[in-house]
């Protein structure tokens, strides 16, 4: 059995229903916030700060971001690991875009819960 050390466990299989799921995680949101704008009359800071006070929007906001960054995480990999050839480098850079993302979701976990 051969092992594909690129991977890290994962397989081509993974990835794809990775990425699909995060992408109707995604679509999802998408549509959920544009039927919020098409049908709320006036949108203003209290409107918006209600519809995040919901303990399930807060959890389909944190949900919808951890899908963004799966998404995103499988993309930069699948780049890198075309274009970038020096192993030093590929992993510099891969080590770079995961603290980036993890800010990212720091951040966006701070801001949906208020703390």
């Amino acid at each position: 059995m051969v092992n594909n050390a690129a991977t890290v466990g994962r397989s081509g299989v993974h990835d794809f229903i990775l990425l699909r799921a995060s992408a109707l995680v995604l679509a999802a949101f998408v549509l959920f916030l544009a039927g919020f704008f098409a049908f709320t009359p006036e949108v203003t800071f209290d409107v918006w700060k209600g519809l995040f006070a919901n303990l399930c929007m807060k959890v389909f906001a944190l949900v919808s971001l951890f899908a963004l960054l799966i998404h995103a995480w499988i993309g930069i990999w699948q780049v890198l690991s075309d274009y970038v050839k020096k192993a030093f480098l590929r992993g510099t850079l891969q080590f770079f875009f995961s603290v980036t993302l993890l800010s990212y979701f720091v951040a966006g976990f701070l801001i949906v819960w208020g703390v």
